[in-house]
């Protein structure tokens, strides 16, 4: 089965979010395009179109405007990727609701989940799942078709309030809805250790690291995982670049390149 390559489009701040640039969305826009036909071009599977904002709301609530600018690079996206190109959308950091609302309008793949089941301890306060609210909202508005990737323990979410192991976390998250899983830590070690007991846990559902690949740890990770979000080192000049092709090219090769 073919490694799952999703390249990372993170955009600047969007209107109706405190550090939102006036009058700097459109060249957001155009450099969310740009990044997305650098992934397709040079072999991706797919984006996720995620927000990058510094500061975030811990429930599932999004400001009018920042869903709607959103709505408006997903589309744009969408309308210009090529056939087959897998499209998803991340609202930071758990609007979850907003980001199938996008995904429903645009004709997006998939969203990804912060937190879909338990809660997790962030800087900027608890955030709290819902799973129940969100499976009933992807119903109401016709999502069903939209994939849920949920993470599961990775820079986003960390189980909160006792030591309940990863595999029961994806187990817990598999049961209420999620499509496939994401976890993963700058340690690798510490990621296949969690690959191996997920798989276990859950050996029919696909496993998405949560970043920390690159082009010297691809082929390593990928050959346990079913497909990866890829960011930096896919971005010109590190995290929050504009996506390079030739970046994408040779990840793509090294990771096609797994027996």
């Amino acid at each position: 089965m073919s490694k799952l390559i999703i390249g990372m489009v993170h955009l600047k701040p969007l209107p109706g979010t405190p550090y939102y640039e006036e009058g700097s969305f459109q060249r957001t826009l155009d450099t969310a395009v740009e990044s997305a036909r650098a992934l397709f071009n040079g072999g991706a599977d797919g984006c996720l179109v995620q927000t990058v904002e510094r500061v975030y709301r811990v429930d599932d609530e999004s400001d009018a405007a920042r869903t709607a600018a959103m709505a408006l690079v997903v589309n744009a996206i969408v309308q210009t990727a090529g056939p087959g190109f897998q499209v998803g959308v991340q609202l930071m950091r758990n609007a979850l609701k907003a980001s199938l609302a996008v995904a429903a309008v645009t004709g997006a793949s998939f969203i990804r989940a912060g937190t879909l089941v338990g809660a997790t301890l962030t800087e900027h306060g608890m955030v709290t799942a819902d799973p129940i609210g969100v499976m009933e909202y992807r119903h109401r508005v016709g999502a069903r078709g939209v994939r849920v990737l949920a993470d599961v323990d990775s820079s986003h979410f960390t189980w909160y309030g006792g030591d309940k192991p990863t595999s029961e976390v994806a187990r817990a998250a598999v049961k209420v809805g999620a499509d496939a899983v994401v976890l993963g830590h700058a340690d690798e070690r510490r990621t296949t250790k969690l690959i191996a007991s997920v798989r276990a846990a859950v050996p029919d559902v696909p496993i998405i690291l949560a970043g920390h690949t690159d082009h010297a740890n691809a082929a390593r990770l990928l050959a346990q995982a079913d497909g990866a979000f890829v960011g930096s080192c896919l971005e010109r000049g590190g995290f929050g670049g504009s996506v390079d092709v030739e970046l994408v090219r040779r990840y793509v090769e090294i990771v096609r390149g797994i027996k």
